[in-house]
Protein backbone atom coordinates (compact mmCIF):
# COMPACT_ATOMS: atom_id res chain seq x y z
CA UNK A 1 0.00 0.00 0.00
CA UNK A 2 1.62 3.39 -1.07
CA UNK A 3 2.28 5.92 1.75
CA UNK A 4 -0.85 8.62 2.13
CA UNK A 5 -3.54 10.84 4.24
CA UNK A 6 -6.55 11.03 4.51
CA UNK A 7 -8.53 14.07 5.73
CA UNK A 8 -12.07 13.89 7.01
CA UNK A 9 -14.75 15.60 8.78
CA UNK A 10 -17.39 13.70 11.11
CA UNK A 11 -20.72 14.34 12.85
CA UNK A 12 -22.19 17.45 10.48
CA UNK A 13 -18.08 18.80 10.66
CA UNK A 14 -17.86 18.75 14.67
CA UNK A 15 -14.80 16.72 14.09
CA UNK A 16 -11.87 17.06 12.00
CA UNK A 17 -9.45 13.94 11.49
CA UNK A 18 -6.76 12.58 9.58
CA UNK A 19 -4.78 9.04 9.00
CA UNK A 20 -2.29 7.89 7.26
CA UNK A 21 -0.32 4.50 6.43
CA UNK A 22 3.53 5.76 6.64
CA UNK A 23 5.48 2.12 5.78
CA UNK A 24 7.36 3.16 2.79
CA UNK A 25 8.68 6.46 4.30
CA UNK A 26 9.32 4.64 7.60
CA UNK A 27 11.56 2.20 5.89
CA UNK A 28 13.51 4.77 3.70
CA UNK A 29 14.49 6.72 6.69
CA UNK A 30 15.55 3.57 8.52
CA UNK A 31 17.66 2.30 5.88
CA UNK A 32 19.17 5.77 5.49
CA UNK A 33 19.81 6.34 8.69
CA UNK A 34 20.80 3.32 9.68
CA UNK A 35 18.64 3.16 12.55
CA UNK A 36 17.92 0.96 15.51
CA UNK A 37 14.09 -0.81 15.80
CA UNK A 38 13.48 1.97 18.88
CA UNK A 39 15.47 4.57 16.79
CA UNK A 40 13.14 3.80 13.93
CA UNK A 41 10.13 3.55 16.13
CA UNK A 42 10.47 6.95 17.91
CA UNK A 43 11.17 8.75 14.58
CA UNK A 44 9.10 6.91 12.17
CA UNK A 45 5.98 8.65 15.13
CA UNK A 46 7.44 11.41 14.93
CA UNK A 47 7.80 11.62 10.71
CA UNK A 48 3.82 10.33 10.52
CA UNK A 49 2.50 12.99 12.85
CA UNK A 50 5.09 15.38 10.55
CA UNK A 51 2.59 14.56 7.67
CA UNK A 52 -0.50 14.86 9.10
CA UNK A 53 0.19 17.73 10.45
CA UNK A 54 1.89 19.45 7.25
CA UNK A 55 -1.21 18.65 5.41
CA UNK A 56 -3.04 20.80 7.92
CA UNK A 57 -0.86 23.69 6.83
CA UNK A 58 -2.28 26.39 4.37
CA UNK A 59 -0.37 28.24 2.44
CA UNK A 60 1.84 26.23 -0.42
CA UNK A 61 5.10 28.16 1.57
CA UNK A 62 4.37 26.93 4.86
CA UNK A 63 6.83 24.50 6.88
CA UNK A 64 6.53 22.75 10.30
CA UNK A 65 9.19 20.90 12.24
CA UNK A 66 8.34 19.17 15.12
CA UNK A 67 11.54 19.29 17.57
CA UNK A 68 11.74 16.39 20.87
CA UNK A 69 14.51 17.03 22.97
CA UNK A 70 14.87 14.41 25.98
CA UNK A 71 17.23 13.38 28.79
CA UNK A 72 17.19 9.58 27.05
CA UNK A 73 19.98 8.11 25.03
CA UNK A 74 18.40 8.78 21.45
CA UNK A 75 19.01 12.64 22.31
CA UNK A 76 17.39 15.19 20.11
CA UNK A 77 14.98 13.94 17.19
CA UNK A 78 14.03 16.73 14.22
CA UNK A 79 10.69 16.22 11.64
CA UNK A 80 10.34 18.87 8.90
CA UNK A 81 7.29 18.86 6.98
CA UNK A 82 5.77 20.73 4.16
CA UNK A 83 2.08 21.67 3.05
CA UNK A 84 2.04 18.47 0.42
CA UNK A 85 3.01 16.47 3.51
CA UNK A 86 6.51 15.88 2.32
CA UNK A 87 8.69 14.87 5.29
CA UNK A 88 11.79 14.77 6.17
CA UNK A 89 13.56 14.13 9.97
CA UNK A 90 16.76 12.24 11.79
CA UNK A 91 17.91 11.39 15.46
CA UNK A 92 20.50 12.20 17.46
CA UNK A 93 21.80 8.51 18.05
CA UNK A 94 20.34 6.03 15.64
CA UNK A 95 22.36 3.44 17.08
CA UNK A 96 20.17 3.61 20.57
CA UNK A 97 19.60 0.00 21.97
CA UNK A 98 17.08 -0.35 24.35
CA UNK A 99 15.48 -4.20 25.91
CA UNK A 100 11.58 -3.56 25.68
CA UNK A 101 9.35 -1.78 28.26
CA UNK A 102 7.19 -3.20 30.44
CA UNK A 103 4.44 -4.69 27.81
CA UNK A 104 6.81 -6.06 25.85
CA UNK A 105 6.57 -3.14 22.88
CA UNK A 106 9.72 -0.91 21.91
CA UNK A 107 10.92 1.47 24.70
CA UNK A 108 10.71 4.42 22.96
CA UNK A 109 9.34 7.00 25.75
CA UNK A 110 12.86 5.35 27.54
CA UNK A 111 14.77 6.52 24.77
CA UNK A 112 13.28 9.68 24.95
CA UNK A 113 13.06 10.81 28.55
CA UNK A 114 12.11 13.68 30.02
CA UNK A 115 12.29 17.24 27.95
CA UNK A 116 10.38 19.03 25.53
CA UNK A 117 8.36 19.02 22.51
CA UNK A 118 8.57 22.22 20.32
CA UNK A 119 6.05 23.15 16.82
CA UNK A 120 7.53 25.63 14.96
CA UNK A 121 5.25 26.73 12.02
CA UNK A 122 6.62 29.26 9.40
CA UNK A 123 4.21 30.51 7.75
CA UNK A 124 6.15 33.80 6.07
CA UNK A 125 5.18 35.82 8.49
CA UNK A 126 7.96 38.03 10.41
CA UNK A 127 8.28 35.43 13.44
CA UNK A 128 7.40 31.81 13.24
CA UNK A 129 4.87 30.54 15.69
CA UNK A 130 6.49 28.69 18.08
CA UNK A 131 4.26 26.22 20.73
CA UNK A 132 6.23 24.07 23.42
CA UNK A 133 4.90 21.95 26.10
CA UNK A 134 7.24 19.01 28.56
CA UNK A 135 6.78 15.85 26.92
CA UNK A 136 4.16 13.79 28.93
CA UNK A 137 5.43 10.07 28.66
CA UNK A 138 7.87 10.71 25.62
CA UNK A 139 5.44 8.14 23.32
CA UNK A 140 5.13 10.86 20.91
CA UNK A 141 1.19 10.16 20.17
CA UNK A 142 0.03 11.47 24.69
CA UNK A 143 2.83 14.01 24.04
CA UNK A 144 1.27 15.80 20.98
CA UNK A 145 -2.23 14.99 22.64
CA UNK A 146 -1.47 17.55 25.38
CA UNK A 147 0.74 19.96 23.01
CA UNK A 148 -2.82 20.23 20.85
CA UNK A 149 -4.67 20.99 24.28
CA UNK A 150 -1.99 23.21 26.05
CA UNK A 151 -1.03 25.10 23.36
CA UNK A 152 -3.38 25.02 20.56
CA UNK A 153 -6.38 24.73 22.50
CA UNK A 154 -8.08 22.21 20.38
CA UNK A 155 -9.25 18.87 22.16
CA UNK A 156 -7.45 16.23 20.25
CA UNK A 157 -6.70 12.07 20.21
CA UNK A 158 -2.94 11.12 18.46
CA UNK A 159 -2.51 7.53 17.80
CA UNK A 160 1.13 6.67 16.14
CA UNK A 161 2.74 3.27 15.78
CA UNK A 162 5.57 1.40 14.52
CA UNK A 163 5.63 -1.78 14.04
CA UNK A 164 8.96 -4.06 13.24
CA UNK A 165 9.53 -7.53 11.51
CA UNK A 166 12.22 -9.74 13.37
CA UNK A 167 14.47 -8.53 10.35
CA UNK A 168 14.54 -5.31 11.30
CA UNK A 169 12.43 -3.72 8.23
CA UNK A 170 8.81 -1.83 9.08
CA UNK A 171 6.51 -4.04 8.83
CA UNK A 172 3.76 -1.05 9.34
CA UNK A 173 3.40 2.58 10.22
CA UNK A 174 0.71 4.93 10.52
CA UNK A 175 -1.42 6.97 12.46
CA UNK A 176 -4.36 9.22 13.38
CA UNK A 177 -5.17 12.62 14.64
CA UNK A 178 -8.53 13.05 15.91
CA UNK A 179 -9.82 16.93 16.60
CA UNK A 180 -12.93 18.28 18.19
CA UNK A 181 -14.88 21.77 17.29
CA UNK A 182 -15.35 24.54 19.87
CA UNK A 183 -19.21 23.75 18.52
CA UNK A 184 -18.76 19.58 19.39
CA UNK A 185 -21.99 18.23 21.08
CA UNK A 186 -22.11 16.37 24.78
CA UNK A 187 -23.43 13.38 22.82
CA UNK A 188 -20.87 13.39 20.07
CA UNK A 189 -17.94 14.27 22.49
CA UNK A 190 -19.28 10.98 24.46
CA UNK A 191 -19.49 9.09 21.27
CA UNK A 192 -15.64 9.51 20.12
CA UNK A 193 -14.25 9.17 23.59
CA UNK A 194 -16.72 5.77 24.03
CA UNK A 195 -14.92 4.71 20.28
CA UNK A 196 -10.53 5.35 21.38
CA UNK A 197 -10.98 3.50 24.80
CA UNK A 198 -12.24 0.71 22.77
CA UNK A 199 -9.49 0.57 19.53
CA UNK A 200 -6.69 -1.31 19.86
CA UNK A 201 -3.24 0.79 18.60
CA UNK A 202 -2.58 1.77 15.58
CA UNK A 203 -0.18 -1.06 13.97
CA UNK A 204 -2.61 -3.61 15.02
CA UNK A 205 -5.14 -1.97 13.12
CA UNK A 206 -2.85 -1.86 10.31
CA UNK A 207 -2.04 -5.09 10.39
CA UNK A 208 -5.71 -6.17 10.52
CA UNK A 209 -5.75 -4.83 6.62
CA UNK A 210 -7.11 -1.26 7.53
CA UNK A 211 -6.43 1.23 4.96
CA UNK A 212 -6.61 5.11 6.48
CA UNK A 213 -10.23 4.93 5.17
CA UNK A 214 -10.87 2.06 8.11
CA UNK A 215 -9.07 3.59 10.65
CA UNK A 216 -11.01 6.39 10.85
CA UNK A 217 -14.40 4.71 10.51
CA UNK A 218 -13.42 2.94 13.69
CA UNK A 219 -12.16 5.84 15.31
CA UNK A 220 -15.26 7.29 14.30
CA UNK A 221 -18.46 4.82 14.79
CA UNK A 222 -21.29 5.64 14.93
CA UNK A 223 -20.09 9.62 13.94
CA UNK A 224 -21.49 10.30 9.83
CA UNK A 225 -17.99 10.46 7.88
CA UNK A 226 -17.12 12.55 5.42
CA UNK A 227 -13.63 11.91 3.22
CA UNK A 228 -12.84 15.84 2.06
CA UNK A 229 -9.36 15.06 0.64
CA UNK A 230 -6.54 12.25 0.15
CA UNK A 231 -3.04 12.84 -0.39
CA UNK A 232 0.45 11.35 -1.27
CA UNK A 233 2.89 11.66 1.99
CA UNK A 234 6.88 10.72 1.15
CA UNK A 235 10.08 10.78 3.13
CA UNK A 236 11.59 13.76 0.72
CA UNK A 237 14.57 16.53 1.26
CA UNK A 238 15.61 18.97 -0.69
CA UNK A 239 19.23 19.55 -0.08
CA UNK A 240 21.30 19.90 -2.35
CA UNK A 241 25.37 20.78 -3.85
CA UNK A 242 24.04 24.28 -4.75
CA UNK A 243 22.24 24.72 -1.09
CA UNK A 244 25.31 23.53 0.51
CA UNK A 245 27.58 25.57 -1.13
CA UNK A 246 25.41 28.45 -0.28
CA UNK A 247 25.83 27.27 3.81
CA UNK A 248 29.57 27.26 2.76
CA UNK A 249 29.70 30.47 1.44
CA UNK A 250 28.44 31.27 4.83
CA UNK A 251 30.89 30.37 7.12
CA UNK A 252 33.13 33.02 5.99
CA UNK A 253 36.07 33.55 3.78
CA UNK A 254 38.93 32.89 6.72
CA UNK A 255 37.26 29.52 7.66
CA UNK A 256 36.84 28.42 3.50
CA UNK A 257 40.81 30.11 3.29
CA UNK A 258 41.56 27.66 6.51
CA UNK A 259 39.86 24.74 4.45
CA UNK A 260 41.72 25.48 0.99
CA UNK A 261 45.25 25.42 2.76
CA UNK A 262 44.96 22.25 4.44
CA UNK A 263 44.95 20.91 1.05
CA UNK A 264 42.15 18.02 1.79
CA UNK A 265 38.31 17.57 0.00
CA UNK A 266 35.34 18.64 2.52
CA UNK A 267 32.52 16.13 3.08
CA UNK A 268 29.60 17.87 4.24
CA UNK A 269 26.39 15.64 5.18
CA UNK A 270 22.87 16.57 5.12
CA UNK A 271 21.85 15.48 8.85
CA UNK A 272 18.26 15.26 7.54
CA UNK A 273 19.01 12.39 4.54
CA UNK A 274 22.25 11.15 5.33
CA UNK A 275 23.80 12.27 2.24
CA UNK A 276 27.46 13.41 1.72
CA UNK A 277 28.77 15.71 -0.63
CA UNK A 278 32.01 16.60 -1.36
CA UNK A 279 33.81 19.73 -2.15
CA UNK A 280 37.60 19.56 -3.68
CA UNK A 281 39.95 22.33 -3.61
CA UNK A 282 39.13 23.83 -6.62
CA UNK A 283 35.53 24.10 -5.42
CA UNK A 284 36.11 25.26 -1.98
CA UNK A 285 38.53 28.35 -4.07
CA UNK A 286 35.56 28.86 -6.64
CA UNK A 287 33.50 29.39 -3.40
CA UNK A 288 35.88 31.77 -1.82
CA UNK A 289 35.42 33.88 -5.00
CA UNK A 290 31.75 34.43 -4.53
CA UNK A 291 32.51 34.92 -0.84
CA UNK A 292 34.94 37.39 -1.36
CA UNK A 293 32.60 39.18 -3.63
CA UNK A 294 29.68 39.26 -1.49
Amino acid sequence: MKDYIVRATAANAQIRAFAATTRELVELARTKHHMSPVATAALGRLLTAGGMMGSMLKGDDDLLTLQIKGSGPIGAIVVTADAKARVKGYVNNPDVMLPPNAMGKLDVGGAIGLGMLSVIKDMGLKEPYVGQCILQTGEIAEDLTYYFATSEQVPSSVGLGVLMNRDNTVKQAGGFIVQLMPFAEEAVIAQLEENIRKISSVTSMLDEGLTPEGILERVLEGLPIEITDTMETQFYCNCSKERVSKALISVGKKELESMIADGKPIVMNCHFCDTDYTFETDELKALLKKATKA
